[in-house]
C-alpha cells in the first residue's frame, strides 16, 4: 500500500445545524512530519464544506478514514429493514436511499429518514421513542462491531440515535455524503482497492488511540501533552504546540498518523470476518480484524 502519499481523517458530527465544532480534519503527509490539522472556514466546518474538501482529493493518492459507519446492519437479518418491502438490497442503494428521502433537508441532515412512520420502528430516538423492531439492548450490529468487541472496544449499534458514544446521527448524514462522493472515489470495502487514485474507508477513532496506547476509558485526548506521546507510540513527530486541545482535533490528528502507519499491514485489508457480501451489504471498518 506505498501508493498512497497523504492520509487524511475525519471527525465527523450527525448534530442538527449547519456548523459543528465536532467535524476535524487532520492530514498526514506519506513522507513524514507531524500530522496537521486542514484549516475550517471562520466559524467552523459545515458537512457541505468537508465534502467539498473531499472531493477536492479526486486525483489524489489519498486514504482518507472517516469516522462514522457506512452502512447498516444487514447480515444478522438478511436486510437492513427486515419486513419492509423497500429495504435496499446493498450499501450503495442504502445511500441513495437516505439522500432522496432526505434531499429537503438542510445542511445534510438525515432527520426525515428516521422521522418516516415506517422506518422510525427500527431506530431508537430521544425522548424514550424505541421502536419496536429496534431490537433491544444494544441494538443490532454489524459484523465488523463484533471484530471491534473482539478488540476490546464498545461497539454501538447504528439504530440507536440516544447517547453520547452513539454514532447513529453520524453514520445516517455520513452515508448521505458517501453517496455524493461515490462517484469520485474507491469507497472500501464496497468498492474493491483500486490500484491508484482516493480510498475512502470507514475509521473508529477509539481503536486508533488503543493502539496508540491509550486504555478505552482514555481514549479522548484533551491536551497535546496527551496527544504527543500517543504520536510517539505510532512512530510520528509531535506536533509542535502545548496545552489544551479539543477532543475533535486531537482524534483527527492522531488517527491521520494511524492511518499512516497502519495502512501497511496487510491484515488490515483483509480481515477474517470481510465477506463479499458483507462488503457490497455492510462495510467494514478500516483496521478491525
Amino acid at each position: 500500500m506505498a501508493r498512497f502519499d497523504q492520509f487524511i481523517a475525519v471527525d465527523w458530527s450527525g448534530a442538527a445545524g449547519e456548523r459543528h465544532k465536532g467535524i476535524a480534519l487532520a492530514r498526514a503527509d506519506g513522507a513524514g512530519g507531524p500530522p496537521v490539522l486542514l484549516a475550517p472556514p471562520r466559524r467552523g466546518w459545515s458537512r457541505t464544506e468537508a465534502l467539498e474538501m473531499l472531493r477536492k482529493l479526486a486525483d489524489e493518492a489519498a486514504l482518507i478514514g472517516v469516522d462514522l459507519g457506512i452502512s447498516l446492519p444487514f447480515a444478522d437479518k438478511g436486510a437492513f429493514f427486515p419486513g419492509w418491502a423497500h429495504s435496499p438490497p446493498d450499501a450503495r442503494s442504502l445511500w441513495a436511499l437516505i439522500d432522496e428521502m432526505c434531499a429537503r433537508e438542510p445542511h445534510l441532515g438525515a432527520g426525515a429518514l428516521v422521522d418516516h412512520p415506517e422506518l422510525a420502528r427500527y431506530f431508537r430516538r430521544h425522548g424514550g421513542r424505541e421502536g419496536d423492531l429496534f431490537g433491544g439492548g444494544r441494538g443490532r450490529l454489524r459484523v465488523t462491531e463484533y471484530a471491534q468487541a473482539h478488540m476490546g472496544l464498545s461497539p454501538y449499534s447504528n439504530f440507536n440515535l440516544v447517547g453520547a458514544a452513539q454514532v447513529g446521527k453520524s453514520s445516517l448524514t455520513g452515508m448521505r455524503v458517501l453517496n455524493r462522493l461515490a462517484e469520485h472515489m474507491a469507497i472500501w470495502p464496497i468498492d474493491p482497492l483500486p490500484p491508484s487514485g482516493p480510498v475512502l474507508c470507514e475509521i473508529y477513532t477509539s481503536l486508533a488511540a488503543i493502539e496508540a496506547g491509550r486504555s478505552k476509558a482514555s481514549a479522548k485526548m484533551r491536551s497535546m501533552e496527551e496527544l504527543n506521546a500517543a504520536l510517539t507510540v505510532l512512530d510520528s513527530p509531535p506536533v509542535e504546540r502545548s496545552g489544551a486541545i479539543d477532543d475533535h482535533s486531537a482524534d483527527a490528528l492522531l488517527t491521520a498518523a494511524w492511518l499512516r502507519r497502519a495502512h501497511a499491514e496487510p491484515a488490515r485489508w483483509k480481515p477474517t470476518g470481510l465477506s463479499r457480501e458483507i462488503a457490497r451489504t455492510e462495510g467494514w471498518t478500516f483496521g478491525a480484524v
